[in-house]
């Protein structure tokens, strides 16, 4: 097969995803092996191996030890809705992370007091050391998990006062804006931005596929007028989800 002046190991393996994409190799189905390739397409060793590392790369194949390399199943991603804050009705942790009503979900939590390292430190305005309130969330849809939230909130704010576990107390499981109200700090704005990574293993684990699989990673801070209150990091797979946002025109 001739090829013209694309590397030879991309053009296999545009062949191959072609394949992939017309059914021909459907999901689950066993991708050629390094000799067949190297057969068919009258390419070296070298070039069939790196075909097969692009499309393992571009998550369309995944390796099985011991048994080969399939086709993965094509993931349709989900919308994650987001559209600032709520400061009426009751707003739960599910629902300031996801606001489409459509969408029901569970959480789990843990507290734990933390120092702030540098990069929290400096979102939350406060020196490097200070005691904060860590809490670190894992959101399911049904029997899916969809993301992890790890939020930190100053201890010299909310130390000694009902709200200082946002899982325990009168206001147990409350959005922040609620929480923050009742000790008379009210928040009026929200700032987000959004990134992407690798995913770290212990990620991998809660949210499935493997650590260096893409994740997007929003950074939350709530503030009530220049003092921030809180601020969080917010993980989903870049794979199964896109960041959508309904933001008002003003």
């Amino acid at each position: 097969m001739p090829f013209g002046e694309q590397p030879a190991y991309l053009r296999v393996a545009d062949d191959l995803r072609r394949q992939i994409a017309d059914g021909a190799l459907p999901p689950h189905a066993k991708l050629p092996s390094q000799a067949s390739i190297r057969s068919h397409y009258g390419v070296s060793d070298t070039v069939a191996l790196e075909a097969r590392k692009v499309l393992m790369a571009e998550g369309l194949v995944e390796g099985r030890s011991g048994s080969g390399t399939y086709v993965r199943e094509a993931v349709q991603p989900q919308r994650l809705h987001r559209s600032g804050y709520r400061t009426l009705g009751e707003s739960t942790p599910f629902r300031q992370e996801q606001t489409d009503e459509r969408v029901g979900g569970t959480w789990r939590a843990v507290s734990e007091r933390r120092e702030a390292g540098g990069r929290i430190a400096e979102r939350l305005a406060v020196p490097p050391g200070e005691e904060l309130m860590c809490t670190r969330y894992e959101f399911r849809v049904g029997d899916r998990p969809m993301m992890i939230s790890t939020s930190w909130e100053p201890l010299r704010l909310t130390a000694r006062t009902p709200v200082m576990l946002p899982e325990e107390g009168p206001l147990a499981g409350r959005g922040v804006v609620e929480r923050m109200a009742a000790i008379e700090l009210v928040v009026d704005n929200v700032e987000e931005e959004v990134g992407a990574r690798p995913g770290l293993a212990e990620e991998a684990m809660v949210l499935g596929g493997h650590p260096g699989q893409t994740v997007i990673v929003i950074s939350r801070t709530y503030r009530a007028g220049s003092l921030p209150v809180e601020t969080a990091d917010v993980v989903v797979s870049a794979e199964r989800y896109r960041v959508a946002y309904h933001l008002p025109v003003r």
